[in-house]
């Protein structure tokens, strides 16, 4: 993620977080994870930048996202919003802040201590999974792997609206993979890269049900055999990067196509 400092002005750990992000904006429109200007990643600026406490989002926290109007292949280091728990702006961007987009992500944000970047999609696979009845369903290689760390939450309209956040709270618990029934899918994570795996697990978990679901009933997983699943996966062990290598490749083959995300 080397590149050179654009703006001087700019603290190089808040720069070398714009380049984190703005890569992973690419990534999800090379995925096809995006859904015309709308949709968020959110990514709180580290205490190097602000000063903030460490533990949960404390009202000095600063974040980072999408300006609402560009697609996600037109997101760039530099026109990243950077806002507060509010949504507030706290730059002269032009940009706009959508505010249905951050209004689930500061609940996260701020109540959640690990919550350090959350992620929202639309994806037809994940949208499917979310307005079937029996959610994600425990038969296949990827559902397995995050068995016992998916949540729920009931759909309540376009989440605008503050009064949401204790119930969405409630249902997430400590769970960082979230289905939002008749929405779609959410993750969350200490890191990007981390909340970035946990989201692609996911999604791959949907598109193999939505895939399957056509050929009559599915072999079941058990709940021993999930749980070794869980356990020995790759995904989630700090000493494979715990998303690192896998986001990084990601972002080797974004600079390939086009690398001006770091603008």
């Amino acid at each position: 993620m080397n590149a050179v400092l654009k703006n001087p002005a700019i603290h190089p750990d808040e720069w070398a977080t714009r380049l984190e992000l703005a890569a992973c904006y690419r990534i999800f429109a090379m995925l096809g994870w995006t859904e015309m200007i709308y949709n968020h990643i959110t990514l709180r600026l580290p205490d190097s930048v602000t000063g903030g406490a460490t533990a949960g989002a404390s009202k000095s926290a600063q974040f980072l996202i999408n300006p609402f109007g560009l697609h996600y292949s037109e997101v760039t280091a530099s026109n990243l919003l950077k806002i507060d728990l509010e949504g507030k702006k706290l730059d002269d961007s032009p940009w706009p802040v959508n505010p249905a987009g951050f209004t689930v992500h500061a609940a996260i944000h701020d109540n959640v201590p690990d919550a350090h970047c959350v992620m929202h999609t639309h994806t037809t696979a994940g949208m499917a999974v979310a307005c079937s009845q029996v959610g994600l369903a425990q038969n296949n290689f990827y559902s397995a792997q995050l068995h016992g760390m998916v949540a729920y939450h009931d759909f309540e309209g376009i989440t605008v609206h503050s009064e949401e956040a204790p119930r969405l709270l409630k249902n997430i618990g400590n769970k960082p993979a979230v289905i939002l029934r008749n929405h779609g899918l959410l993750s969350w994570g200490l890191t990007l890269p981390l909340a970035f795996v946990r989201l692609w697990t996911l999604q791959r978990a949907c598109e193999v049900q939505l895939a399957q679901a056509v050929l009559g009933p599915a072999i079941p997983i058990p709940e021993h055999v999930a749980q070794k699943t869980v356990d020995d996966s790759f995904q989630w062990d700090t000493r494979f990067g715990a998303g690192r290598d896998v986001f990084d490749a990601l972002v080797r083959q974004v600079d390939r196509i086009d690398s001006s995300y770091r603008n």
